[in-house]
Formats: structure tokens, C-alpha cells, sequence
């Protein structure tokens, strides 16, 4: 039996920009077979090199990755993909600007052979406030935001160097649940926003984001509670934005404070990402020492 395709749901206000993140998944994909789903081509501006065939309802990008138009069924669409040879590695939902995402997410992991990877959510680190405050789309902005399970805060580079530190710990006050990745132009890191794979260097700087995230790989014995482990990543303060490994043959999974283990196979290790700095190297090694 194939493993669950892991399913990521991108959201966001208008304009926050969640199609400039989409295309930078699709630029550094680096191997990754994506399948990007959204409600009609015409709200997805692809980047045109990127392109390599466009058909009624199914888009070839470069690098095996896809663009599907799903309309009003979902469902429908991600059957389709699971029967695609080779089928996608991951499976990106960019929602509409005025969609709730964590909702969306809910019902993708409720589909046989698919599992939640976790709610991103781009917000505009210049407009934030201003919607969040506005009567008319205040709820919408702040439901969304609160379904985080990673907020790209997103156009840093037009927030004042003075008030960029003020900001960042707004947000990671108010959202203390998320994870907080601060970027410009939707530079996130794919590691980040997708989930890490195999076993990259311990102690290197990962990702597209100029060394602002670091990576520690932990040797895991086969008689460490995969469960338990997962779970104390998530809800403990040791500064990890991803974890994804193998223990005890079982897939261990963490975004944010989301967590799940399920069965799979590959070399015992597991690689937890976080900002620089941030990251509780000793802690974790604790937990699996």
C-alpha cells in the first residue's frame, strides 16, 4: 500500500501573497514532485518558464511538478492526482483569500490515502494590523491566522529595520501556537513550509532564506516512543518550526504544534529545523538520549 500523500493548505488575505509563494515552491521543489490544486487556472498566475504543457484541467510544470483545476470539487481533483504515474510527493491547496484553510484542511485528511501536512498561512506584515482591525474582514483575517499551523510573515523588507523586531514578536505573541517564519517576497523556506526530507548536515543552514534557519539531524534508537517523541516536539519549547524522521518504524511528523505518526520506512534519524538560534539542540538530544 502507497503511504499517504501529505497534503499542505496555503491561505491568506488578499494580497498577502500567497501566489508569489506558490511560484517559489515550484522554483526550488528541488526533486519534489508537487501537485498544486486551486479553484481555476486563472486565479493561479503560474510563472510562464515554468510551464512545460497546459491541458484542459491539468498543467505540467517543470521538474514533474503539476497545476490542477479543481472548481467545486476537491474530492474529484485529489482522486485524480493519487492515480497519476508517478503519482506527486506532496500536495499544495492554495485557498481562496477569503477561504478558511484550517477548515479545508480538515476535510482533505478526513479522504482515504491523504494526510494533513498543515495549515501556512501568508499575511502581509505591512497590512496585518489594518485587517485585522477592519470591520468588514477583521473575522475572516483573524480566523485564518488562528488556523495557523506556520505564519509567513510576508514583504518584511517594507517594514522599517526600527520596527521589524517590534512586529516579529506581535505576531509570535499573538499566534503563540504557529510558527513564525519572517520573509520577503515569498522566499519561504521549502523545508520549511513542505517538511523536511531524508537526513541533511546537522548544524547547517537550510532552506532559501539566507541562513536565518539551522538543522540538527538526532540518532533515535528503535526503543523510543515515536508517539511520545512527536508530541513533546510539538508542545515543548525547543524553538522547532519542522521535525520528520524514522523511529521504530513509524514516520514521525511535526509542524508547528501539529504532530502524527504513522507507519513507514527508512533509516532510523529524525531532522528537526527552527530559526537560528532558536533551536534547543540540547533539549532535543534529551529527549532521544
Amino acid at each position: 500500500m502507497s503511504a499517504a500523500l501529505p497534503v499542505t493548505v496555503i491561505g491568506g488575505y488578499l494580497g498577502a501573497g500567497k501566489t508569489t509563494l506558490v511560484n517559489h515552491l515550484l522554483r526550488h521543489a528541488e526533486g519534489r514532485r508537487l501537485a498544486v490544486l486551486v479553484n481555476e487556472f486563472g486565479e493561479l498566475p503560474i510563472d510562464t518558464d515554468l510551464i512545460e504543457a497546459e491541458g484542459e484541467e491539468l498543467i505540467s510544470i517543470s521538474g514533474g511538478c503539476v497545476c490542477c483545476s479543481f472548481g467545486s470539487d476537491l474530492t474529484a481533483a485529489l482522486l485524480r492526482l493519487a492515480a497519476l504515474e508517478p503519482r506527486p510527493d506532496h500536495v499544495v491547496i492554495e485557498a481562496s483569500g477569503v477561504a478558511i484553510p484550517g477548515a479545508i484542511l480538515s476535510s482533505v485528511s478526513l479522504l482515504a490515502g491523504y494526510r494533513a501536512d498543515g495549515v501556512v498561512i501568508l499575511a502581509d506584515a505591512v497590512g496585518l494590523r489594518g485587517s485585522l482591525d477592519d470591520p468588514y474582514v477583521g473575522d475572516t483575517v483573524r480566523a485564518q491566522v488562528a488556523g495557523a499551523d506556520i505564519i509567513v510573515l510576508n514583504k518584511m523588507d517594507l517594514v522599517s529595520e526600527a520596527a521589524r523586531g517590534g512586529l516579529v514578536d506581535w505576531v509570535a505573541g499573538g499566534w503563540p501556537g504557529a510558527a513564525l517564519l519572517p520573509v520577503t517576497g515569498g522566499a519561504a523556506p521549502v523545508d520549511l513550509v513542505l517538511g523536511v526530507g531524508g537526513t541533511r548536515g546537522g548544524g547547517s543552514a537550510v532552506g532559501h532564506a539566507d541562513g536565518l534557519f539551522e538543522s540538527i539531524v538526532l540518532e533515535v534508537s528503535a526503543e523510543v516512543d515515536a508517539a511520545a517523541l512527536a508530541e513533546a516536539i510539538a508542545t515543548g519549547s525547543y524553538g522547532v518550526v519542522r521535525a520528520k524522521g524514522w523511529v521504530g518504524g513509524q514516520l514521525l511528523h511535526v509542524v508547528g504544534q501539529r504532530w502524527a505518526v504513522t507507519p513507514g520506512r527508512g533509516a532510523m534519524g529524525l531532522v528537526c529545523i527552527g530559526v537560528k538560534g532558536k533551536l534547543q539542540r540540547d533539549g532535543l538530544a534529551a529527549l532521544v538520549g
